[in-house]
């Protein structure tokens, strides 16, 4: 299985690599691993959704 750091997910999300880093920290990416310092995130992963967005019907 190969893995992605959370550099490259940021870029591959277009998300900040510090909000890869939290959805990992809070179990939100399945099979992501701790190795030291860096999150390795398995390779063909979706952006799981943003929990501080609203959906808001008509707005």
């Amino acid at each position: 299985m190969n893995f992605l750091t959370t550099a490259e997910y940021a870029k591959i999300w277009k998300i900040s690599q510090r909000r890869v880093a939290i959805y990992c920290k809070e179990g939100r990416i399945e099979g992501a691993v701790l190795k030291g310092k860096t999150w390795l995130i398995p390779e063909n992963i979706e952006k799981p959704k943003d929990p501080r967005r609203i959906c808001r019907d008509g707005y």
